[in-house]
């Protein structure tokens, strides 16, 4: 007895702590996570229920809620909570600041909400967290989730107001950052500045933190705007901080986004679909698709072009003459939105989808809100009065403060308002008083006018691509605009490029959220569901409605060099923001050749991402191999699209140096072949009488003995002649055929020596004589010689390639 009594003693002293313990602190979990609370308020423990792992960093301290109060940040000092009523209540050093949270545990999640706030001082901020954590293997900054290769944890913002991120700008725009990183790619320096946007989850020195917060907006504010030190920000009735609302989640790494689809179903969060799957899961969230100005009279020939590519969606780059009204160019759809309408009827009968490119809320000056009276809704940096009347003529303006006038950094058009008349000036006067100078009036179409002395006079907001932008009122207006041409024409594909703009809103991230929000909602049911979304910037609520972003573009350098750099990083991005990938815009021109256009395909299938073709049914045919590369696109995204490649080929192409070539052998097997490539840039060179001027290098063949293929870029301003090509010092070549400048000599696996000009067009062709190109396995010299047609050139660039003997593919 006395043994038991005394071995029973340690486990009731054991117990009474466990209960003492567990009195001063919170426990909150989900079918894989645990987070406890202590009674200061703050998280303590994220715990991997499975394992037992603990991921709370201790270096930092996570407080479930901060405020900000007259512009000074408080953390809780006090937390009690009731298990009954399930909330929480925090307190706060600030004349007595209480706030009442709401949580509730699911089986995914455990949401949080601010229901009550008490206390003598206005809140301006509720910030959840910053809460941090040991994971940093992978951040999204968009998405709200931090990992490591086990294990996942994650925030998600529960409503439009509830903005992901910190509130680093008073304007409420999302910082990019850089972060100096390793990259797998080979095209990337070995150490580069990986580009992050926004902060839902951002790095630490020691891990990763998740926050989110609300503002208060029911005041008028200045504040720095988008180039403007002082930019008037008008009030916003959403409610305020009550509501504010949050979800916290723990997952191994693999479910991670099935737990965030659990979430956004439970929390009726925007779940777009596409063939009945979710967006951030379907396969057609990633389908490339035909860029190209189609008009209603022209679209049959593109939908045959679209067609032919084996895809389904056609976009119109530029369809709209204004911005604002969104109405359509006249020569290409001579109805307006009735042309549109049948153009996509009739594209719908042929299995395509048309979308078309937006500039959002960005407003042309010739639009009815502009011209001839502008809407009072245009966005305004800030007012003044008129100092002294003015009459119709009078280029000399004089107002009572400059302030929101003399801005000039991001003053493209340099347009003030005074009733229904729009007005440019050159500069205002260095003292006073204070003129606005050189001014135009009637500007834009206008009627010039008198105004009385003391008459409002209020500074455009505008944008360098020359238009104006909208207050949040008329951002509303036009995003329902927007979405009745949707609705009225059955356009199933949008980008909102210049999403941006309504950042004029001063309300930054939020505004463009209430943006898209307002577009989305006004939307017909059946649209809002099988409509690929994408935009120029992203956004952690904006991530449950957009299906992709596809940003790079092809106007700074060749196919392959156009920005290769950034859309590589970008893969990157989608991938820790668990997105849909995509490799941006490319343009096929007339003189696009079969290889560029299988590196961008092999790109495409290795990320198993997208893209957009710029390109027409006239370029194709004026390009020799115009229809080869049409079908190039149909095979290699037909196998793509059904996941058709191994994964151990994916990896291989995702590194820019392989090349490959896909060749189709029935409707339902392809045979897949990867290069081995070096190229030389052989140059002129003078030597003294008798010394070789040809190039000599080492080719390594990994592959079989087989026919040497080469492909010879001649140079834009001279033809070349008289080909000399010498593989291991025995087997010798010479062609007597001239390479127009610009042109190109392809030599095939087959030994067909073909000659093209620059617009991919076959001259003529001849056999090369069996056996002089052949390459044996391993390594042999190659000498290559050439003459220039004219002196000033003196660079020629060859590619000299073997291929291996190929796998099979399955459709």
């Amino acid at each position: 007895m006395l043994l038991r009594f005394h071995s029973f003693i340690p486990v009731l002293l054991f117990a009474t702590i466990l209960i003492s313990c567990q009195k001063n602190e919170l426990q909150l979990q989900t079918d894989s996570f645990e987070m406890l609370l202590n009674e200061r308020g703050q998280i303590t423990s994220f715990t991997d229920k499975q394992t037992a792992t603990q991921f709370s960093d201790p270096a930092q301290i996570s407080p479930l809620l901060a405020v900000r109060s007259n512009d000074v940040i408080f953390q809780p000092y006090k937390a009690t909570w009731n298990d009954d009523s399930k909330t929480i209540m925090l307190y706060y050093e600030s004349s007595g600041l209480e706030v009442t949270i709401s949580y509730r545990e699911t089986e995914s999640h455990i949401a949080f909400e601010i229901t009550e706030i008490t206390g003598d001082e206005p809140i301006d901020i509720a910030l959840w967290g910053p809460f941090a954590t040991t994971l940093r293997d992978v951040v999204g900054e968009t998405v709200g989730v931090v990992q490591n290769l086990d294990y996942a944890i994650g925030i998600q913002a529960l409503n439009l107001k509830t903005l992901g991120g910190y509130p680093t700008n008073e304007d409420d725009t999302e910082p990019a950052y850089n972060i100096f990183a390793t990259s797998s790619y080979v095209d990337v320096a070995d150490s580069v500045n990986v580009i992050y946007r926004g902060q839902t989850a951002r790095h630490t020195p020691t891990g990763s933190v998740l926050q989110a917060y609300t503002r208060d907006r029911s005041a008028e504010r200045i504040i720095p705007v988008w180039g403007h030190e002082h930019y008037v920000v008008p009030p916003f009735d959403d409610g305020g901080i009550i509501g504010s609302k949050i979800a916290l989640f723990g997952s191994p790494a693999e479910n991670v986004l099935a737990t965030i689809e659990k979430i956004v179903l439970e929390e009726g969060l925007p779940y777009p679909t596409l063939n009945n799957e979710w967006i951030k899961t379907s396969a057609e969230s990633s389908a490339s698709y035909i860029i190209h100005s189609f008009s209603e009279n022209n679209l049959d020939t593109a939908l045959e072009l679209t067609k032919a590519a084996g895809l389904k969606y056609l976009y119109h780059g530029d369809p709209f003459r204004n911005w604002g009204h969104f109405d359509l160019k006249e020569e290409q759809f001579p109805d307006n939105w009735d042309s549109m309408k049948r153009a996509v009827e009739r594209a719908d009968q042929e299995g395509i989808r048309l979308g078309v490119h937006t500039l959002s809320n960005f407003i042309t000056t010739n639009d009815p809100y502009v011209s001839p009276v502008p809407d009072s809704r245009l966005a305004k940096v800030g007012s003044s009065i008129l100092s002294s009347s003015i009459d119709a003529s009078q280029t000399t303006i004089e107002i009572d403060d400059p302030i929101f006038f003399n801005q000039m950094s991001n003053n493209n058009l340099q347009t003030v308002t005074v009733g229904n008349e729009l007005i440019r000036y050159s500069r205002v006067s260095g003292a006073e008083p204070w003129l606005l100078m050189d001014c135009e009036r009637g500007a834009f179409g206008t009627n010039a006018s008198s105004h009385e002395a003391g008459s409002e006079i209020s500074k455009l907001m505008d944008h360098d691509y020359r238009v104006f932008l909208s207050n949040q009122s008329l951002s509303e207006e036009i995003a329902i605009r927007l979405a009745d041409l949707f609705n009225y024409t059955g356009l199933r594909q949008i980008s909102f490029d210049g999403l941006e703009g309504n950042w004029s809103t001063g309300m930054g991230q939020y505004g463009r959220q209430l943006f898209v929000n307002t577009w989305y909602s006004h939307l017909n049911p059946e649209l809002q569901n099988d409509m690929i979304m994408d935009a120029s910037n992203p956004g952690h609520y904006f991530w449950h409605k957009y299906t992709r972003m596809n940003w790079g573009e092809p106007w700074y350098a060749g196919f392959r060099e156009s920005q290769t750099q950034y859309r590589l990083l970008n893969q990157d991005y989608f991938s820790r923001n668990l997105m849909p990938r995509m490799l941006g815009w490319f343009s096929m021109t007339d003189g696009t050749g079969i290889e560029d256009i299988e590196w961008l395909l092999a790109r495409a299938a290795g990320f198993d991402a997208g893209f957009a073709m710029v390109t027409s049914p006239e370029i194709v045919s004026r390009n020799g191999v115009g229809p080869e590369l049409i079908q190039a696109i149909n095979n290699w995204e037909t196998l793509r699209m059904a996941g058709s490649f191994p994964e151990e080929i994916k990896v291989k192409m995702r590194d820019v140096k392989n090349e490959f070539h896909l060749q189709k052998r029935t409707d339902e097997t392809y045979q897949l072949h990867q290069y081995h490539i070096q190229t030389i840039n052989h140059r002129r060179i003078t030597r003294q009488p008798g010394e070789p001027v040809w190039s000599e290098f080492l080719f390594d063949n990994p592959y079989r003995e087989q026919n040497m293929q080469l492909v010879l870029h001649a140079p834009p301003a001279t033809s070349i002649h008289n080909i000399f090509i010498e593989i291991g010092n025995s087997r010798a070549l010479e062609l007597d055929i001239e390479i127009p400048a610009g042109g190109f000599l392809r030599i095939d696996d087959k030994g067909i020596a073909a000659v093209y000009n620059s617009k991919q067009v076959k001259l003529r062709e001849t056999e090369i004589p069996a056996g002089r190109l052949i390459i044996y396995s391993g390594g042999q010299k190659i000498k290559f010689d050439c003459g220039f047609q004219q002196p000033t050139e003196n660079s020629v660039r060859i590619e000299f390639k073997t291929m291996d003997d190929g796998i099979l593919i399955t459709l």
